[in-house]
């Protein structure tokens, strides 16, 4: 039997992970995704989540650890694994009873990284690109969006994997259609503004279809533990007004990876649970390492020793608590200048802060290494474009 499987009085059976790759935070909550509505009327909604890094699998890395990047180890998008000390939430939760199961859709989560630690069933088979090339193998963040697992499959096989548990189980769901190229299969939003929110669509009609085949086979989603996220959202290069790529002056950030602007590092978080209040908006600022120590507090389990905080305080009728600084950073650029195309590139990192009364909101963002720091004042500035650039002591590379 699994681990203190209770919440205020009310019986924990399973664990769901829903991963929406690439979904920046205004799409997610504009109202056009039935599914994600569903999710938000049913649970708890961070209205301002932040993730510590712009790519899968240093994010992801983070969600499943606890740990910011400088713990878990992967700092760029091919050269690092997991650190070996790192230990997962699937590690933690095997241990006390829970099957695990994985069905991921793209490179950024294959097993070389370590992210497969602690799942009985982890599915990362992904198509060759369409040159015959491994797609774990380039650093092109555009290109690796052409080898994934479409969404039906994802759903196919998670549910297969279902059919086969007959005990608590813990499963991850990982949807990769918002990522580039942006061409939805199927049109599943008559009001999508642009392609990308046709794919974000597409991926939230199969998120919906997961629910039913979850409730279908008779486990009851009130009485689980679910949890959906994005790992990073996107910049489309002028498709949103608080967009940096292309020819807005960043012309090597396509898409996600080099830049830490809200369009990629504000992300959607919703977590619902039994015996946590529903249809509750929280505005404070959380982090995506906060996820973690969130599903382990709820479940009774030690959560010492981690970078993220618990969510709890947030689970009261009124989503109240405090707003946390939240650490971004990344090491991409490194890679990303490596064909000599943008010598200029160097890592970057960032905190941005809010007020406990949310009127007030500011970033920082600097080169690591340099000795002056970019600050934006997200409240008369949402849209990140009239820096205030400050002197400072050299900030040491992390």
């Amino acid at each position: 039997m699994a681990h203190q499987q209770r919440m205020k009085g009310k019986e924990v059976q399973n664990i769901l992970f829903i991963s929406l790759d690439t979904v920046r935070a205004d799409v997610a909550y504009s109202g056009k995704m039935p599914g994600i509505e569903a999710l938000r009327r049913g649970g708890v909604t961070f209205r301002q989540a932040i993730s510590s890094v712009p790519f899968t699998p240093a994010s992801h890395a983070s969600v499943f650890t606890g740990l910011q990047p400088a713990r878990h180890g992967i700092r760029h998008l091919l050269r690092e694994q997991l650190a070996p000390e790192a230990t997962t939430l699937a590690e933690r939760l095997r241990s006390v009873g829970y099957a695990t199961g994985a069905v991921v859709s793209c490179p950024g989560l294959n097993k070389w990284y370590g992210m497969d630690r602690g799942f009985d069933h982890y599915d990362d088979e992904i198509p060759r690109l369409p040159d015959g090339s491994d797609p774990l193998t380039t650093p092109d963040v555009k290109k690796r969006g052409l080898a994934l697992k479409r969404a039906p499959l994802v759903v196919e096989r998670a549910l297969g994997w279902l059919d086969r548990q007959d005990g608590p189980f813990f499963l991850f769901a990982h949807f990769f259609d918002a990522h580039w190229p942006y061409e939805p299969p199927e049109d599943f939003c008559p009001t999508a503004a642009n392609p990308y929110e046709g794919e974000v669509a597409y991926s939230d009609h199969y998120l919906q279809r997961l629910l039913r085949g979850i409730e279908e086979r008779g486990h009851v989603l009130a009485d689980t533990l679910i949890v959906c996220f994005s790992d990073h959202g996107e910049d489309l290069a002028g498709w949103y007004p608080n967009d940096h790529a292309g020819s807005l002056g960043h012309p090597y950030e396509e898409g996600h990876g080099c830049l830490l602007f809200d369009a990629t590092q504000h992300v959607p978080l919703i977590i619902s649970a039994p015996g946590l209040p529903r249809g509750v908006e929280v505005d404070s600022q959380v982090r995506l390492v906060d996820i973690a120590p969130s599903v382990l507090d709820l479940l009774g389990m030690d959560k010492e020793d981690l970078d993220g905080l618990s969510l709890a305080e947030f689970f009261g009728p009124e989503g109240e608590g405090a707003s946390r600084p939240a650490y971004s950073e990344t090491y991409y650029p490194e890679e990303r200048r490596a064909d000599g195309q943008y010598p200029e590139l160097v890592p970057l990192a960032a905190v941005r802060l809010q007020d406990d009364d949310q009127n007030g909101r500011k970033k920082v963002i600097w080169k690591i290494g340099a000795d002056t720091v970019d600050l934006y004042d997200l409240r008369t500035d949402p849209h990140e474009s009239k820096a205030q650039t400050l002197s400072a002591p050299a900030v040491p590379q992390a």
